[in-house]
């Protein structure tokens, strides 16, 4: 008896842990249902003379076919394929990571205004302007300084000055000597500056050489700029009469201790195609100058400065000078201010 209630007990009790799951099973869709649901909610049904095509379009899950809900009305699309939030969905695709050409027309979005058109343009000439429409100029007195030599004391510049555009300029530079008095050497050059790269400028003009001796008249073309690492560079190629021919190199380099304090080395060298006996210049290398300058800036504009240069003369330069009583080479201390405005 207690067997048959037994077995009685375990057999209600499968029923009910079978009946929920059977229920629930006879009442959800199978999976190919399931996806036919899917499919019909996504894809509207069409006229029977569709049918292939519909068909085709379900097994493929074209979701360009998407449909737009009835409820509400369209999306207000401009006529450049814009809908309201700004944004070009009509020609977005994941292949295409290009921008429409008219997206980077400048003009595009103007409505045809221009700087000095349309009913915001101001009267008279046209107010604004970028910076390089106007003219600037400076002036840089590179070396203003005293010389003390073995021989005496002399006095020496160096100076350059440039008018104009940032591609065209107007360009003066000057370096001389001035001894007991009198003005031993000088160069000076007229130049038209023209940029040819970022932070280099292509020069072309004349120079005049005075001084003691014959004066010289050279056309001047180079190259100066700032090169890689921040080396200025100044390089200039000379033309004279009775075939006269001078190359000139300027190298600089300033090294920054502190933000006020710097020291800057400085080479300078020229040559000579031709001997110039009445200037007391050799061909080939004729001289070179190379020295160290520390100098103080007070403000950017004004720093005084100190140093020590070698001086030398080569060939038959150094002959001209050793017949003239002087050294064809020399250690000098220098003293002197860099200003600009």
């Amino acid at each position: 008896m207690i067997n048959i209630q037994i077995i009685w007990v375990t057999a209600i009790v499968i029923v009910l842990g079978v009946s929920p799951a059977w229920a629930q099973d006879q009442n959800a869709p199978s999976d190919a249902g399931m996806h036919a649901h899917q499919h019909d909610s996504i894809i509207p049904d069409t006229t029977a003379a569709q049918g292939d095509v519909d068909a085709q379009k379900r097994q493929g899950m074209n979701h360009d076919m998407m449909p737009v809900e009835e409820s509400g009305p369209e999306p207000d699309v401009s006529a450049k394929g814009r809908n309201h939030d700004g944004m070009d969905h009509g020609s977005m695709t994941m292949q295409n990571d290009f921008a429409s050409a008219e997206a980077r027309d400048p003009h595009a979005y103007s409505d045809g205004y221009t700087l000095d058109s349309g009913p915001y343009a101001l009267p008279g000439p046209r107010q604004l302007r970028l910076a390089d429409e106007h003219a600037f100029g400076t002036f840089l007195m590179n070396r203003l300084e005293h010389v003390n030599t073995q021989d005496g004391n002399a006095t020496a510049y160096d100076a350059q000055a440039w008018f104009g555009w940032d591609y065209d300029k107007l360009v003066i530079k000057a370096e001389g000597d001035i001894a007991k008095g009198k003005l031993q050497d000088s160069r000076t050059e007229l130049l038209w500056g023209h940029a040819i790269a970022s932070f280099w400028d292509a020069q072309l003009g004349v120079r005049h050489d005075g001084g003691v001796g014959s004066d010289r008249e050279w056309l001047a073309f180079g190259v100066q700029g700032l090169a890689p690492y921040w080396f200025g560079l100044d390089v200039e190629a000379y033309v004279g009469n009775s075939g006269r021919t001078a190359l000139r190199l300027e190298a600089d380099y300033e090294m920054l201790l502190t933000q006020k304090l710097i020291l800057q080395p400085r080479v300078e060298v020229n040559l000579y195609g031709k001997s110039d006996p009445a200037r007391d210049i050799g061909s080939g290398l004729s001289d070179a100058q190379a020295g160290l300058r520390l100098r103080y800036e007070f403000t950017r504009q004004f720093a005084p400065y100190m140093g020590v240069e070698w001086a030398g003369k080569f060939g038959s330069t150094a002959d001209y000078a050793r017949a003239a009583g002087e050294k064809s080479n020399e250690t000098r201390w220098v003293a002197g201010v860099r200003f600009w405005f």
